[in-house]
Parts: C-alpha cells; sequence; structure tokens
C-alpha cells in the first residue's frame, strides 16, 4: 500500500504551526495580564497614597492668632459726613434801579467789610443832592431873614411903638423858615442816601459767589437774582447728623440743662475733602431739638474757625467726633464677622477648638475697632484673623499676638 509522505509532512507542519501560535497567543495573553494586573495594583496604590495624604491634611491643624481680652481706656473717634457753610451767606442786591456802570471784584475774591463791589449809574439821585443842597440855601436865607424880622420887631415892641402882634407873627415866621431848614436838611441826608446806593458795597468780610449780572445790565431790587452773595467765612458752620442713640450716648456723662450738656461736649475735628486733617478745632454749638421721625436722626451744627479762609461755603467735609471708652472691651473690627445681622467674635477655649460668640458692640465706634458691650469677657482669647472661614468647633492651633502691637493704631 502506497504511503503519501508529503502528506503526512504537511500535516506534521500544520500540527507545529498551531503549536507555535498557540504558544505565541498564551505568551500574549500571559503579558496582557501582567500589564493589567501592574496596572490595578499601581492604581489602587496611587488612590491610597492620595487618601493617606488628604487624611493627613485634613488631620493636620492650623495655626491662627489670638489675643487675650483686657480692659482697656481709649479714645475712639467718630466720623459724619458733613455740609460747610459760611457763618453768614448774605445776598447783595441793589437798593436802587439803574445800570451796572463798574464791577470791582471778580467771582471768588476774598472781599473785606465795606469794600466796593458794584457802581449802579443812576444820574437822577446826583441831581436830587444837588436840588436838596440848593433847598437848603435858600431854607438858610429864609431863617436869616426871619430872624432879622424879629430882632428888628423887638424893641419897637418893648417900647409899645408897635403891638404884641407884630413880634409874635414874626417868631412864628421864624420858627416857620427853621421848620423850612430842617426839611431841606432832611431831603438832602435822604438824597445822599439814594446816592450812596449806587456804590454796592461788601457788609461783611467773606467771598465773592458768582455773579450773573456784566457791565451795562440794568438791575433794580425787584430782580430774582442778587448782584452776588458773599459768604462770611471768619467762622463756618459744618452741619451733620446722628442718630437718637448716639446723641444719649455722647450726653450720657454730662449733667445739667440741654445748652449746658451740649458745653460739655469735647472739642470735634474736621477732615476736608483731600483727606487732611483740619488744623483748627472747633465746638458743637447747637443740636435740633426735634428728631426726625423718617430718619431717626437730629441735626447737629459745629463751628470751626477759618482765619485763613481755607474753607469755602457750600465744600464738603467730615467732621470727627472723639468719644471717651474707660475699661472697655475693644476688638479689632478684623476679628469680627457678621451673619444674618448679628456680629460674632470667635472664642478659643482651653481644648483649643473655636466657638461662635454673638457679640453687641457699640454704634459710636468706628476705624479699625470696634467697642464690645456684650458677649465677651476679660480673659477671653479671641482669633484675629481669618474668622469668616473658620467653622464654629474647629480645632486650632492658637498663636498668641502682642497686644501693643494689636492696638498701636487704637488712639491714632
Amino acid at each position: 500500500m502506497p504511503v503519501d509522505v508529503g502528506g503526512k509532512i504537511a500535516a506534521d507542519k500544520l500540527t507545529i504551526d498551531h503549536s507555535q501560535q498557540y504558544s505565541s497567543m498564551k505568551k500574549s495573553i500571559q503579558l496582557a495580564l501582567l500589564v493589567f494586573t501592574s496596572a490595578i495594583i499601581s492604581s489602587c496604590g496611587g488612590k491610597d497614597e492620595k487618601a493617606a495624604k488628604a487624611a493627613a491634611a485634613a488631620n493636620q491643624v492650623k495655626a491662627y492668632k489670638v489675643l487675650e481680652i483686657q480692659p482697656r481706656d481709649a479714645t475712639l473717634n467718630t466720623d459724619f459726613p458733613a455740609s460747610i457753610q459760611g457763618q453768614q451767606n448774605i445776598e447783595i442786591r441793589p437798593r436802587v434801579d439803574g445800570y451796572i456802570e463798574q464791577i470791582y471784584v471778580d467771582e471768588g475774591a476774598v472781599v473785606k467789610a465795606g469794600q466796593l463791589l458794584f457802581k449802579i449809574n443812576a444820574p437822577q439821585f446826583e441831581q436830587e443832592v444837588r436840588t436838596a443842597a440848593a433847598s437848603i440855601k435858600s431854607a438858610e436865607a429864609q431863617v436869616s431873614t426871619a430872624k432879622m424880622a424879629v430882632t428888628k420887631v423887638r424893641p419897637l415892641v418893648e417900647k409899645d411903638i408897635i403891638s404884641k402882634y407884630e413880634l409874635e407873627s414874626a417868631e412864628y415866621n421864624y420858627q416857620a423858615a427853621l421848620a423850612m431848614l430842617s426839611q431841606a436838611q432832611a431831603a438832602l441826608a435822604n438824597a445822599r442816601t439814594n446816592l450812596s446806593y449806587t456804590a454796592v458795597r461788601s457788609p461783611v468780610n467773606g467771598v465773592v459767589g458768582s455773579i450773573p449780572f456784566r457791565l451795562g445790565s440794568l438791575v433794580s431790587g425787584s430782580n430774582a437774582e442778587p448782584l452776588t452773595t458773599v459768604s462770611s467765612i471768619g467762622n463756618v458752620y459744618a452741619y451733620f447728623a446722628f442718630n437718637e442713640k448716639l446723641l444719649l450716648e455722647f450726653n450720657k456723662d454730662t449733667k445739667g440743662t440741654f445748652a449746658a450738656r451740649i458745653k460739655q461736649l469735647p472739642p470735634v475735628s474736621l477732615v476736608l475733602a483731600n483727606g487732611s486733617l483740619y488744623e483748627h478745632q472747633g465746638r458743637i454749638q447747637t443740636v435740633n431739638g426735634l428728631i426726625n421721625t423718617a430718619t431717626g436722626s437730629v441735626n447737629v451744627r459745629a463751628s470751626f474757625p477759618n482765619p485763613e479762609g481755607l474753607i469755602r461755603s457750600g465744600s464738603s467735609a467730615t467732621v470727627r467726633i472723639p468719644s471717651q471708652v474707660k475699661n472697655g472691651i475693644i476688638v479689632p473690627q478684623s476679628a469680627t464677622f457678621e451673619l444674618q445681622d448679628k456680629r460674632f467674635a470667635v472664642v478659643v477655649g482651653a481644648d483649643s477648638v473655636s466657638k461662635n460668640v454673638p457679640i453687641t458692640i457699640r454704634e459710636n465706634t468706628a476705624g479699625l475697632f470696634f467697642v464690645v458691650d456684650k458677649g465677651l469677657k476679660p480673659g477671653y482669647r479671641i482669633v484675629l484673623e481669618g474668622v469668616s472661614n473658620l467653622k464654629d468647633g474647629s480645632k486650632i492651633k492658637p498663636v498668641a499676638a502682642r497686644p501693643e502691637t494689636i492696638y498701636a493704631d487704637l488712639n491714632n
């Protein structure tokens, strides 16, 4: 029987090829499993490492600056926006009708009392002066004539040459002449007064406001606009307002009548619009007796000397009122935060755990500090910074702050 050697060889070759392919596939699968297993192990190891780092970060205690509260005395300033007015704002109006002949000042000029501002051309008043002066001369001549008549008649009456009636008549004529002279003198004085009104002068020391009229303008006392306004700035008034609670706070340590209480208020300062402090201090002069029911505030006026004329009427400024605090609990504003219309501070106990404490502050505190009336006691330790982000009940690492550093700007 013949043997198919070629077919056997081919079958053996096919068997060998299948065996090699299977071995190669097995190696590929093993390599893939190895890579996959390594990736899983690596991934699990990374997650465990991240979790460990997160846990370590969560367990790490953050350091915060804390301050132990102690009572202290201080002077705190409260600022109030104010508007400035001159002690007198006088409208300059013409008292006679006429044309503006001369303007001797410019807007914004500083003038003295009696200084000439305007000249009004009104020739009729010059004519009235001349007429009145002539009337005086005529009246004086009539007086002289009447006096001579009396002097002539009196001896004749004394000698019974003529009757007393002639003397009495002469004396009456003399009295009438004197009356006419007085009337003529009064007319001259009135004419001169009217003529003086053509020269418009400043009644006070001050600063000239706007001048709406120009040369040749017809002016009269019935004009709606004044010739100008002169603001007396030897002293200036600062008008501002504060609420009823502050009024009670400022007056709680004073005694006597309302006027006496105002006099006992401390001197006040003025912060100008550029932020500089005015060199002269002022005093509160009046406090309105009525509280505005709509705003709950009371109007106040303070007076400041202005010898250099630095402050002008109509400018804006800030009135700064000092208030004395005796044995008060004073904390930096940065150590508090506001939540739902309430203010809180963060207190740290002996276990270094934070606790949010509601506090009540005075309304007349400003600047960088608060005066605390309720919520904090001497010996409490409060967190100074980052309180708004610190959760209640957090474990922290307290770092004591130096009080002299915290309160360095308290009385500045």
